[in-house]
């Protein structure tokens, strides 16, 4: 057993309590634990401040001289304890304002001492509560001039686990083990590279000698993480091409040239004849396909979709398309319904609102093979839902689903189908490389011809009446209209216009029985949800007042104009996907984002990026660099993302090294 997994109880200066302690607040078990424990910045101890350099900042200083005086000072509440400290240039006060008296028994006068602190000005320089250590052992000890300042809880703190003892374990684990670690790079990737060895990094990070010796641990360290993060993802990728067999779709047959040659309903863009190229690769492969296909919203990943299924009929399969939500499934199932109307496909549609007499057939028609494509919900997942021979399933919203739902797909047959998940949210290749590195990825990069790029805007609360006349103009011309609300019920803290409000304010300004206004939120049951949804998608209704239950999936390709409301209170992949609402049919589009004056500087930079740009990608990377990788797609809960030093995010160079 190698030393650095000996139980952290046994290291010199670790009680049982303290070991307790360690283990619940910071999750250290061994050594290796401990070592592990980076620290989250550093203070430069490099530089000795004389008295007359002080300025009046809030930068921690380090200086050199001698304690001349100590007294006790009565104060309202119990007593301080004040120190002058003197050096040749001139004097500031040390105030301690608990542990006096233990301190006051400790200081020897007139003996030189190092002393470390914020200093605070009232009427001249004082440092309340410095660390103090005598200039004798301040030579002598193993230290940096760079001193590391730890992760920390309050607990730990109240405890009396502070930064220093951290330090002081630290130093007896280097101690322990002589500062030898085992090497886990190749010599080629350290020679190559000029990397540190994993000792002098180790180190370096908690001790650092100087600033550059401390920026190559740190990039050594970093560089480990992601690649073994990325081996891993390669590995899995290369043993599924290898190992899990796929079906091979020998035949591009029939029913996928003759709908690509008579039913099509528009040309397809090039980035489109490229991903199915990519996808009629893989599945004529005999490998089992495991493929992302990202594509912003209206890029047309649906018609893709269908292209692939055609494949798997064509070679006797059966395919299943799951998606999120009911609303979803429903449409995808009338989208693709119209499109192969015409051609001899049987398509049901399974969700949790089916019949049980439909659902008798479906399960019938699965395992006699009449039925080609299921679309539904999770409700595919259940284990009466039993197919005949599964060679394609297609998950709409990956990140909805979680990874033991993706495997239930697969045990639905001897041979595990060929996989194609779909997302239209635009994941940075970054954080794909690293979330989804076991997937092969396609990209369609271009929106179908004769779309119009959204107009956004950025208007404050106090434009109201002009955005309001702006709506007459449009629903004059026919079109309709999106009012989206972050909340539904005022809350106390917060005073958003909430739902009800607006949609009050809104008839008012758009009496009936001119306008017929729709209204749509997370409190209503389905069946009226539904209703109103059909309303507006008919065009009985010009307004659609909603919460973001919108969201994903309804297509009403006449509505040009989506508002939302404290818009400063939605992400950026959410303003992106609402915004996505409309432009779904020839008109210019608009999508106008309402704010108060009071905003923060995240909210100041989304809305910008918003109105700057319409390319998914370039809003997820700066998503991403605001948000950190944790909120996005959910990863925290994937457990892949553990990162100990390095930041996707940040180093984002380091990782594509690694990868490559």
């Amino acid at each position: 057993m190698s030393v650095l997994q000996t139980p952290i109880d046994y290291l010199k200066g670790v009680g049982p309590n303290r070991a307790d302690l360690l283990k619940k607040e910071l999750g250290i078990f061994t050594y290796q634990d401990l070592i592990n424990l980076f620290p989250n910045r550093y203070l430069d101890k490099t530089k000795y401040y004389k008295v007359n350099q002080l300025q009046r900042n809030a930068a921690e200083v380090q200086l050199v001289g001698k304690i001349i005086n100590l007294k006790m000072v009565e104060q309202k509440r119990g007593k301080r304890l004040v120190a002058t400290f003197q050096d040749e240039t001139g004097s500031l006060e040390l105030v301690w304002f608990r542990g006096q008296k233990w301190i006051k028994d400790s200081i020897k006068l007139n003996v030189p001492y190092v002393i470390f602190g914020k200093c605070n000005w009232y009427n001249g320089f004082s440092m309340p509560h410095p660390e103090l250590e005598l200039l004798s052992e301040h030579k002598a000890s193993i230290r940096s001039a760079m001193q590391a300042i730890y992760p920390s809880t309050e607990k730990l703190s109240t405890k009396g686990i502070s930064n220093k003892s951290k330090i002081k374990l630290l130093q007896t684990l280097f101690i322990e083990t002589k500062g030898r670690f085992q090497e886990t790079l190749s010599t080629d990737i350290l020679r190559d590279l000029n990397l540190l060895s994993k000792s002098e990094a180790l180190f370096n990070i908690h001790f650092p000698k100087s600033s550059e010796l401390l920026a190559k641990a740190q990039f050594r360290l970093k560089f480990e993480e992601l690649f073994y993060i990325q081996l891993q993802l390669i590995i899995k990728n290369i043993t599924r091409k290898h190992k899990i067999k796929g079906y091979p779709f020998d035949q591009v047959g029939e029913l996928f040239n003759n709908f690509y040659k008579n039913y099509i309903p528009f040309e397809l863009t090039n980035a489109q004849k490229r991903v199915i190229k990519e996808i009629r690769n893989d599945l004529g492969s005999n490998a089992q396909m495991n493929r992302l296909l990202q594509g912003d919203v209206g890029s047309g990943k649906t018609i893709v979709a269908l292209m692939s299924v055609l494949l798997a009929i064509d070679n006797d399969f059966q395919a299943c398309l799951m998606a999120p939500t009911e609303i979803l499934a429903t449409q995808h199932y009338n989208g693709i319904l119209e499109l192969v109307k015409d051609l001899n496909i049987n398509v049901k549609l399974l969700t949790g609102s089916v019949k049980a007499a439909q659902r008798k057939l479906i399960h019938k028609e699965l395992e006699d093979g009449t039925l080609h494509l299921l679309i539904g919900t999770h409700a595919i997942l259940e284990d009466k839902v039993q197919f005949k021979n599964l060679g394609l399933a297609i998950i709409d919203e990956q990140h909805r689903f979680g990874v033991e739902q993706r495997s239930k797909l697969w045990k639905k047959n001897s041979f595990p189908p060929h996989i194609l998940v779909m997302t239209a949210t635009p994941i940075p290749r970054t954080l794909a490389m690293s979330l989804y590195g076991d997937l092969d990825i396609s990209v369609i990069d271009e929106l179908p011809p004769g779309r119009k790029t959204i107009k956004t805007v950025h208007r404050y609360d106090s434009n109201r009446l002009k955005v309001f006349a702006f709506m007459r103009d449009e629903i004059k011309k026919g079109r309709q209209v999106y009012v989206v609300y972050p909340l539904i019920k005022e809350s106390e803290q917060l005073d958003y216009k909430d739902l009800i409000d607006g949609f009050e304010s809104i008839s008012r300004d758009f009496p009936k029985p001119e306008y017929q206004i729709s209204i749509v939120h997370g409190q209503m049951k389905p069946a009226d949800k539904e209703y109103e949804m059909q309303r507006f998608v008919k065009g009985e209704t010009q307004i659609m007042v909603a919460t973001t239950v919108i969201e994903v999936g309804v297509n009403v390709p006449n509505a040009s104009v989506m508002i939302i409301e404290s818009a400063e209170r939605f992400g950026l992949s959410q303003l992106h996907q609402l915004r996505g609402r409309v432009g779904r049919g020839a008109e210019q589009s608009f999508c106008i984002l309402m704010t108060s004056f009071k905003l923060s500087s995240d909210a100041k930079t989304r809305l910008e990026t918003m109105v700057r740009t319409n390319d998914g990608f370039e809003l997820a990377e700066v998503d991403l660099k605001l948000r950190g990788p944790g909120d996005l797609m959910g990863t925290q809960q994937s457990g892949i993302l553990n990162l100990k030093i390095a930041d996707i995010v940040k180093d984002n160079d380091i990782l594509k090294l690694a990868r490559s």
